[in-house]
């Protein structure tokens, strides 16, 4: 059995290479703002299901806290392993 849910993502990603290949050789196309201005409609679109969602919403001070332990642990453990490193290798 096919697996259609993947084709919402496939279809578009193979015409975005297809264009691309066939507009290659003519004038650049700067799509940077695009790509910002659809990145800050995900966001928005998230932000909107996150504020939808009454469980979600209730439950997001305690992921946001182990989300901050996390990334405090993150950069520790990679400024002691950077500085262990630095120090073995004397640089």
């Amino acid at each position: 059995m096919i697996n259609f849910s993947m084709l919402y993502l496939t279809i578009p990603l193979a015409a975005g290479i297809i264009a691309g290949f066939l507009l290659r050789g003519k004038r650049r196309v700067d799509v940077s703002k695009v790509n910002v201005a659809i990145i800050l409609v995900l966001i928005f679109s998230l932000g909107f299901s996150i504020g939808v969602n009454n469980e979600l919403l209730n439950s997001l001070p305690r992921v946001g806290v182990s989300a901050l332990a996390m990334a405090s642990l993150a950069i520790a453990f990679s400024v002691f392993f950077t500085v262990l490193v630095g120090r073995k290798l004397k640089v």
